[in-house]
């Protein structure tokens, strides 16, 4: 099942998305249907914190030369920087390179406090896609990550939640003006999605619709203004978005 967040003429919605159609279902049901193309999508959900993952690909530790980590590597990105599908990444003056970072996001569905790896699946709604968006040169310079991964729109997500799909071993892209710059497997995670859920509700409480961004894997790199970006997932979808300078 496809949980979708769309805006139209009337308001703000949710609803489930079968084939081109929307039909009613979420937290906001519309209470009819619609065709995909008369809406605009929104991020699939509204979280209170976006609880980031750093190193959790094999790949990804490999390119960068660095030991695996013992323990998951966290940090946060604010609710404010979460953008929706088709939506502007913007590049502050503040910094001089961008990257884009393809993930796997957990969308939590019920509130989760030391829940245990075996239970965690019962927590999860479902996945989408996510673009962890980086001012990278400002992440070398300050050593913590808050002011290079929480600027506004630098966490895209979308463009639904899927329900029923199993995320041991999916792959996982980002194209670049259609050119495939990142490519692997969520099999190459170190820490599962399951294993991730326990380790966070161990340090904080996880309420509905936040959102766990899962790591990236090799092959990071710049953003430029007028580029488009696409974070592909199979048995999920495509998040697509462009990037422009700061006016």
């Amino acid at each position: 099942m496809k949980v979708v967040r769309f805006q139209n003429s009337q308001g703000m919605f949710s609803g489930v998305l079968e084939g081109d159609v929307i039909r009613p279902g979420g937290p906001n049901p519309t209470t009819r249907e619609y065709g995909l193309s008369d809406v605009r999508l929104l991020a699939p959900c509204l979280p209170s914190k976006v609880v980031a993952v750093g190193l959790n690909y094999r790949d990804h530790a490999e390119e960068l030369k660095m030991a695996l980590p013992e323990e998951p590597l966290l940090f946060m990105k604010p609710s404010s920087s979460v953008i929706g599908p088709r939506d502007t990444i913007v590049m502050p003056p503040e910094s001089a390179r961008i990257d884009y970072e393809a993930e796997l996001a957990i969308v939590i569905g019920q509130t989760a406090k030391r829940v245990s790896e075996n239970d965690a699946k019962h927590f999860i709604l479902g996945y989408t896609c996510l673009n962890d968006v980086t001012a990278r040169d400002l992440q070398s310079k300050d050593g913590q990550w808050t002011r290079a991964k929480g600027f506004d729109t630098f966490c895209p997500i979308g463009p639904w939640i899927e329900t029923e799909v199993d995320p041991s071993d999916l792959k996982i892209e980002l194209l670049l003006n259609g050119e495939v710059k990142q490519s692997s497997r969520t099999s190459n995670l170190i820490f599962s999605p399951y294993k991730l859920v326990e380790f966070i509700t161990k340090v904080m409480t996880l309420y509905p619709g936040d959102v766990i961004a899962t790591g990236t894997t090799s092959g990071i790199g710049p953003m430029f203004h007028g580029d488009t970006v696409e974070v592909r997932i199979a048995g999920i979808g495509s998040l697509i978005n462009k990037v422009e300078s700061w006016n």
